[in-house]
Parts: C-alpha cells; sequence; structure tokens
C-alpha cells in the first residue's frame, strides 16, 4: 500500500477515511476536536438576515501563480456572500478526490483553505470527503458552500443599479483567467502575471461603513469578465450602461497575452475584483476608500449607468467610437474555477 497516495478506501467510510480524515484534513481546515465531530454544525444564532451560497471548483491546474484550488474556492465563496453586502461567518467544504492523488497536494490544498478562510475571517465547519476510480475526475474538486448575515437594511443587489450611477472596479482585469491558461499551457510570461484570488468581504465592510445607502450593487466579475457581469446588471436593473475603454485598467503583460491568443480581457474571468455602482454624489468618497484598501489600489472609474434602452452595454473606445458590448458566447477559458 502505498501511503502517500489517495486510495479507494479513503472515501469507503471506514478505518481509511477515518484515518485521513483525523490525521490530516480536519486538522488542518478547522481543528474540530473528536468530541465535535457530527454530520452536520450547530451554527449560533446570529442578528439580521441569512445568505447562503454554494460553488464548485474544477479549475485546472490546480496550482496556478498566485493561488491554489483551495485557496480559490475559499475566496469565491466568501465574495459571492460579500456581493449582497453580507458578512461570510461559516463555510462547509466538499472534496472529490481521484484515486492516486497525492496526500502532499492535498495537504497544501487544504493548507490554502485554511488559511484563506483564517484571512477572510470565516470557519470552515463542516464538510465531505469522496474518492473516485481513476479517470473518473480531474485530481481534484471541491464544492463549498457559505453562510453570512447580512447586518442592515441596504438594499445591494443586481436590480438597484439607478441611472446617474458610477461604476467603480477595485483593480485590474483578467489577471486570474491569464494566470491560470499560462500554467495550464505552460506559458513563459513572466512573473508579472498572478491571479488577483482575494476575499474581498473586507473591502466591502469599508464600502458599507464609509458610503452606506449610496452603494447600490455590488458584483464580482468572475466566469464571463467585467463585459457579462456588467450586461446582466444592465437587464436586471433595466438601465443603460456605459463603459470607458480609456479607464478599464488591465496590466500590460495580460493585455500582450490576449492579443497574442485573441482574447478580449473584458471577457477574461477575475477573482478577486467587485463592480461598485454607487451613487455620483458618493463616487470620490468609494474611490478613495477602495484606493486606501491593500486590494484597491489600482481602482478606477470605468463607467456610468443611464436611464435608456434597457440592458444596453455599450463602450466608448480610445478611438472616440461607440462598440456594443454583450456577453460572452461559448467558453473563452474553460475550467478556470
Amino acid at each position: 500500500m502505498n501511503n502517500d497516495l489517495i486510495l479507494l478506501g479513503h472515501g469507503s467510510g471506514g478505518r481509511l477515511s477515518h484515518q485521513l480524515l483525523d490525521e490530516l484534513i480536519i486538522p488542518i481546515v478547522s481543528g474540530i476536536p473528536s468530541s465535535g465531530q457530527n454530520d452536520a454544525a450547530l451554527l449560533d444564532s446570529v442578528p439580521g438576515r441569512i445568505a447562503y451560497t454554494t460553488d464548485s471548483f474544477v479549475v485546472d491546474p490546480i496550482f496556478f501563480p498566485g493561488g491554489t484550488i483551495g485557496s480559490l474556492a475559499v475566496h469565491g465563496t466568501v465574495n459571492d456572500l460579500a456581493m449582497l453586502g453580507a458578512r461570510p461567518l461559516w463555510l462547509s467544504v466538499g472534496l472529490i478526490i481521484e484515486e492516486g492523488f497525492s496526500k502532499a497536494d492535498l495537504k497544501t490544498i487544504l493548507e490554502d483553505m485554511r488559511t484563506a478562510a483564517d484571512a477572510a475571517g470565516v470557519s470552515i465547519v463542516t464538510g465531505d470527503t469522496k474518492v473516485v476510480p481513476r479517470g473518473k475526475a480531474d485530481k481534484i474538486f471541491i464544492t463549498t458552500s457559505g453562510v453570512g448575515t447580512v447586518e442592515h437594511a441596504i438594499p445591494i443587489h443586481g436590480a438597484n443599479a439607478q441611472p446617474g450611477d458610477v461604476i467603480i472596479i477595485n483593480g485590474t482585469i483578467g489577471d486570474h483567467g491569464i494566470a491560470v491558461m499560462a500554467g495550464r499551457e505552460g506559458l513563459e510570461v513572466g512573473t508579472e502575471i498572478a491571479s488577483d484570488s482575494a476575499a474581498l468581504n473586507g473591502l466591502v465592510a469599508v464600502l458599507l461603513a464609509e458610503i452606506g445607502p449610496s452603494l447600490h450593487v455590488l458584483r464580482d466579475p468572475t466566469r464571463g469578465g467585467v463585459a457579462t457581469t456588467i450586461k446582466e446588471i444592465a437587464q436586471q436593473s433595466g438601465v443603460s450602461i456605459t463603459l470607458q475603454e480609456h479607464a478599464l485598467p488591465v496590466k500590460s503583460a495580460v493585455r500582450g497575452v490576449c492579443s497574442i491568443l485573441g482574447l478580449d480581457p473584458l471577457f477574461v474571468a477575475n477573482e478577486g475584483k467587485l463592480l461598485a455602482f454607487v451613487s455620483a454624489d458618493a463616487a470620490e468618497a468609494a474611490l478613495a476608500v477602495i484606493k486606501k484598501h491593500p486590494l484597491g489600489a489600482a481602482a478606477a472609474v470605468i463607467g456610468s449607468v443611464e436611464a435608456g434602452q434597457a440592458g444596453r452595454v455599450q463602450m466608448m473606445t480610445t478611438i472616440g467610437g461607440m462598440r456594443s458590448v454583450d456577453m460572452l458566447s461559448g467558453e473563452q477559458l474553460p475550467r478556470i474555477c
């Protein structure tokens, strides 16, 4: 028996399963003592409304510049809660592991999950582990669910964009998608391109505290990128949106790779970025707040909301013309989260 690899028996529910949980998974991700290990977690009562989300992660490769599938799973779930203005509190983690997967790699992924959770101020309180035969999965898949609390009455959701709103992004776009693709294809793109994967709940908390009801919409532009997310919001809110191409923050290295491969940074995924729709009178204050945060140094105003044709998104190009912006069609970069 190879003690360095995951075996089918590790998912059987028997002795090997208990060894994997007791010796590796539980001590790293939660530290819950054996007396507290049950089939479900008991959660404390909290004030306000409950926010709940779930997501699955199948990124390839599982280790990429700037992160791993473990940190990505935590960040993605925390951010989905934060985009409702919620305070993330608890996570559950489901692991689907392929037979023959390295225990050392699993340990690294679990450690990254715990580090990301601790940094975001959330606890991993329950989970499940299954093992499938070789060839029935690709190394490891992770499903996470998150619970948080909304302790304010500010309506932050995709249908709340209002004419006159200013659109702010907290940094450069396309970093995650290009970093993952470069890692997958073995592209030599230097050290400048790394995933932006990060938990955004701290930044959201500061925004809520500083501008409150002037904050109308929050959304993280993950799969489909900024363009798809903006289009979704325009449709939900029944408004028209105009982006400014010259204002879009894109790293030169990311722009260069996109140019070579025929990709548009507007459609490339991000994992540590948010779009904030704020009233015009609070835009300057909001931008200043974001820029002071470690995740917002490259923040920029990238567009505005008008009372025009519902669902229309257009972009003023750098040469002065108007370009229609639609949702991503098909899969530009598969398995980037």
